[in-house]
């Protein structure tokens, strides 16, 4: 798959200055939390995930980064909706790696499986917590129609509050970039991963 990229894979091992100052701010940050830089490396020494891309424009990489770390670690949405929002996204974006990676991340932050399956398979997830129901169809919503009705918003906002609907917001528009970003690049799985799509 490797072959199929459309943009140069970097080696971090032979950055710019300013390449390496966003690649430290990844693995120094709240998404790297002490773990090795070979976690977010594929076999050819490049970043995984959207990073790679991201590393041909670091200042603006290092904004886009920044800001996903917030989504993901200040975000008033309890983790589980959190999660099944980005999984939303990437199940509409047919998106290989996010979808690969969140559905394992949701997985261990608690989100029930049938939930996680009937999301990859469009159809309603079961309420398997509050919640659930009403943040899948917002999302969904959103991508499809590019709006939401007051139904949905209201049922989102007794859940989640208003801090709560603009992260709900914020998070989609963030993981729509970083789907794009994927899909558009053609960005690989880890080596040995079936594409779930």
């Amino acid at each position: 798959m490797i072959n199929q990229i459309r943009i140069p894979r970097l080696d971090v091992s032979s950055l710019t200055p300013k390449q390496n100052t966003l690649v430290r701010s990844i693995i120094n940050g709240k998404r790297g939390a002490g773990r090795p830089l070979s976690e977010f490396t594929l076999s050819d020494n490049s970043l995984r995930g959207p990073f790679n891309p991201w590393l041909q424009i670091p200042e603006t990489g290092e904004h886009i980064q920044k800001l996903g770390e917030s989504i993901r670690y200040n975000s008033s949405l309890p983790p589980t909706l959190r999660e099944l929002a980005i999984i939303t996204v990437a199940a509409y974006w047919e998106a290989q790696y996010e979808w690969w990676a969140h559905a394992q991340i949701a997985k261990k932050e608690g989100l029930a499986s049938e939930v996680i399956e009937a999301v990859k398979a469009g159809i309603i997830p079961p309420e398997a917590e509050h919640g659930v129901q009403a943040v899948v169809n917002f999302v969904r919503e959103t991508l499809h129609d590019h709006e939401v009705t007051d139904t949905t918003y209201q049922a989102v906002q007794k859940q989640l509050g208003n801090p709560g609907v603009v992260d709900l917001v914020t998070l989609i528009g963030y993981y729509c970039l970083v789907s794009a970003t994927l899909n558009i690049f053609k960005v690989p799985l880890p080596d040995g991963e079936t594409p779930p799509f």
